[in-house]
């Protein structure tokens, strides 16, 4: 999403993990950071527009700090207090935009929802079911689908999955037809192994092992934020 904003906008885009940050060695993980904004400040420039920041799963280096959590870790501490001092410190940041993503909103440090950060709270519900039949025929693009194999049908069956459980079932549908195939007594043989048809039996044995997300869980998401903004 971060970066189909940034190809929406028609500006530069530069990504880092929050393990990325997290470092054993002392003042790697802030001089990390430094270098990140200097890098979008660069970027910004050179665009003449700006430039979006994203970082992936926050958490790792955004947790709340003074509260065990993490094994206070000092440095950890360190960098999140160099990302805040870059958000909204006294250097220009002008042309900067920052976005980042997490499954645990709920473990971050307030210092980092505060107005000027990251005040908006972007919850993304799992797909509708026109989503999920997109999806779907993504996933199983290329994949060798039997005739029986329904992906309306499945799409409508799929509630509550995200789209990367959807990927996720689209998998192992494949491997348990590999699988059947191979104690079956097939021709080991790469290209007949390709070749294994993926029945709707398959699709649907995948679901039982790849759950969806539970429902007080996605409540739980909903209820985080006040002025949550939904998609």
């Amino acid at each position: 999403m971060a970066k189909a904003v940034a190809g929406e906008a028609d500006v530069p885009f530069l990504s880092l993990s929050g393990s990325d940050f997290v470092e054993m060695f002392v003042g790697v993980g802030a001089s990390r950071v430094r270098d990140l904004f200097e890098q979008g400040r660069k970027a910004a420039m050179t665009s003449g527009k700006g430039a979006i920041i994203f970082i992936d799963e926050i958490d790792a280096v955004g947790r709340l700090r003074f509260a065990g959590i993490g094994g206070g870790n000092d440095e950890r501490e360190q960098t999140l207090n160099a990302l805040l001092v870059e958000m909204d410190g006294f250097t220009n940041q002008s042309g900067l935009i920052m976005i980042a993503a997490t499954n645990r909103p709920d473990t971050l440090d307030p210092a980092l929802m505060r107005p000027g950060r990251f005040d908006r709270l972007v919850y993304v519900p799992p797909p509708g079911l026109e989503a999920r039949k997109e999806i779907l025929r993504i996933h199983t693009k290329g994949k060798p689908l039997d005739d029986d194999v329904d992906l309306d049908k499945l799409a409508s069956k799929m509630d509550k999955y995200t789209g990367a459980e959807i990927s996720a079932v689209c998998n192992e549908a494949v491997m348990l037809a590999i699988r059947d195939y191979v104690l079956e007594g097939g021709d080991l043989d790469e290209d007949a192994v390709k070749g294994r048809k993926v029945g709707m039996k398959y699709f649907e044995k995948a679901m039982e092992n790849v759950e969806p997300m539970s429902e007080s869980d996605l409540r739980k998401y909903e209820r985080l934020s006040p002025n949550a903004m939904y998609r």
